[in-house]
């Protein structure tokens, strides 16, 4: 099974390109110094609890992931539901320049759906799947190992009749037997793999023992440089960023992550870390990507408030804390120089000072001009949406600071755009020492329909809360519920943020008010949104049957 030819050194790996027009994808921009950086926030990143996205979600988190220079975009699990190839579908059409992706398993149905969902993409790929592990095949599969085989080229060849570029993952490789594994690899490139990912499922691996795994691939797998080797580590452990990083020292040429590590349990490897430390570490790692960094924290923001999934202060990064400095003698060391205590700069990942920039007789121009030098390239109809957001805030506070601007444009994209089953039209509380606290909502909803309703509660909150729930007919468990101020100053914009639980499973929302109660109903709603409009469920039943890298 091994080939001494195959032991090559850790920067052979070849570049594998094809034809950049429409039905010929480029197979990958994987090159000896040169890693491709595939983003699966849309796909894994979605399967954490509580936060799916609906279409007009994916689309601008795409549209982010474009601009932000990822090379692949995994979009979905076509056959998972039809909601899920419709938004593979709308991401194909409306999202240039990445690969599009859609996860498969090994069979004709989900592959056909795939197709079905990337024929309109410019660049396309078929990402096929299945368990190589001893676990998964006694226990999930029932399969011996031959049968494994068998259905991995399969499911490859028959990926390769619609698509020219092919990836193959092993599911739970870090849990493989290796020389299984090197079997397996080996049947995938020849039936025409272009890519082969190396996962670790469930986070099982440490750095030395996942690049024991590659070099292994590299030295025993005959015709491994016809393909990239991927690496798709979990974060069960804490060492999804560090096994992908070994990996990719040992040769792997593609990384899969996500914006802020989400996924599955503890989430996937986090692109930003991954990229900066590519930049950062450069003298070790010697190695180039194609993410624009500047765009790192917008993005990281951007995916926050549309999953309502919080990202802690000191994550690296993107954290708040990330590029602060209590401790006195780092306050002295960053005065004295600042590389003492930072080995990056902020502006590189897109934090900008904050800084007191506009007020209520700025002009439109103006705003522009400082949601470009914040990072943000706007289309007309959105700057106007966002100036006209910024002036009734002007109204409200009388010092407008860079991050309110950022907050403005990032909830003006995720709650400004789509369908929505309810809306906010008024609300009155009245609450106070010895008194009853008592809340009065009114709603409209998709067909204007005005409809109201009178709630008590422990607080105006929980009135709110319960008054909401009154018009809507929705009944949710409160499981979080967090305030979180923008910016600085008394008059500061605060971010609600709530999780919820429904029979139908976790909601995250989150809403932007100068006013805690006003910020609150509007998070309220837009888990309410979020259940109401809630696509076709995702078939998990199909998902749990062979599961995903």
């Amino acid at each position: 099974m091994s080939s001494p030819t195959a032991n090559a050194a850790p920067h052979a790996v070849p570049t594998t390109q094809a034809p950049q027009s429409r039905g010929q994808p480029n197979v990958s921009n994987a090159g000896p110094d040169r890693i491709v950086i595939f983003d699966t926030t849309l796909r894994d990143g979605e399967q954490s609890p509580g936060a799916s996205m609906n279409l007009e979600q994916k689309l601008q988190v795409a549209r982010a992931l474009r601009d932000l220079g990822v090379d692949v975009i995994e979009a979905g699990f076509a056959a998972a539901s039809p909601g899920d190839l419709e938004a593979i579908q709308g991401v194909s059409r409306e999202v240039e320049g990445p690969v599009i992706c859609s996860l498969s398993r090994c069979s004709k149905g989900d592959i056909a759906a795939s197709w079905e969902a990337l024929q309109d993409a410019p660049r396309r790929r078929c990402h096929v799947f299945l368990a190589t592990s001893p676990i998964h095949r006694d226990f999930k599969l029932k399969m011996a190992k031959e049968e494994i085989i068998r259905r991995a080229v399969e499911g490859v060849r028959m990926a390769r009749e619609r698509f020219e570029d092919v990836e193959f993952s092993a599911e739970d490789s870090a849990r493989t037997e290796l020389d299984f594994l090197v079997e397996v690899v080996e049947r995938a490139i020849e039936a025409g793999a272009t890519t082969v990912n190396i996962p670790d499922t469930v986070g099982y691996a440490l750095p030395s023992t996942y690049a024991d795994t590659i070099r292994h691939l590299r030295k025993h797998v005959r015709g491994i440089e016809r393909a990239v080797i991927s690496v798709h580590c979990h974060n069960d452990l804490g060492l999804a960023v560090a096994n992908s990083l070994a990996g990719v020292m040992e040769g792997a040429r593609q990384v899969e992550c996500t914006i802020n590590g989400i996924g599955e349990r503890a989430g996937n490897a986090s692109l930003e870390e991954i990229v900066m430390a590519c930049k950062t570490r450069q003298d070790v790692l010697k190695l180039r990507h194609g993410v624009k960094t500047e765009r790192l924290y917008p993005t990281s923001r951007l995916v926050t408030q549309v999953t309502g999934l919080h990202v802690q202060r000191n994550k690296a990064i993107v954290g708040q804390n990330a590029f602060a400095h209590e401790a006195g003698i780092h306050q002295h060391g960053m005065l004295t120089h600042r590389e003492t205590y930072e080995i990056m700069r902020p502006e590189e990942v897109g934090f900008a000072r904050s800084q007191l920039v506009l007020g209520k007789h700025s002009g439109r121009h103006a705003l522009k001009e400082r949601l470009v030098a914040l990072g943000y390239q706007l289309p007309d109809a959105a700057v106007d949406k966002v100036f006209a957001d910024f002036k009734v805030l002007a109204d409200k506070k009388k010092d407008i600071y860079d991050a309110d601007l950022e907050a403005l444009v990032v909830h003006g994209q995720i709650l400004g755009k789509g369908t929505v089953a309810w809306e906010l039209d008024a609300l009155s509380t009245t609450s106070g020492t010895g008194t009853l606290p008592v809340a009065s909502v009114a709603l409209k909803n998709a067909a204007g329909e005005k409809l109201q309703a009178v709630a008590s509660g422990d607080g105006p909150v929980d009135a709110v809360f319960k008054a909401i729930e009154q018009v809507t007919g929705f009944t949710v468990k409160l499981r979080d519920y967090q305030i979180a101020s923008v910016s600085t100053g008394e008059d500061a914009q605060g971010e609600v943020s709530i999780e919820v639980e429904h029979a139908t499973g976790v909601y995250r929302g989150r809403a932007l008010s100068t006013d805690i109660i006003e910020g609150s109903a509007r998070a309220f709603l837009d888990v309410v949104n979020r259940i109401a409009l809630k696509v076709a469920p995702k078939d998990e039943g199909a998902r749990a049957e062979l599961g995903s890298p």
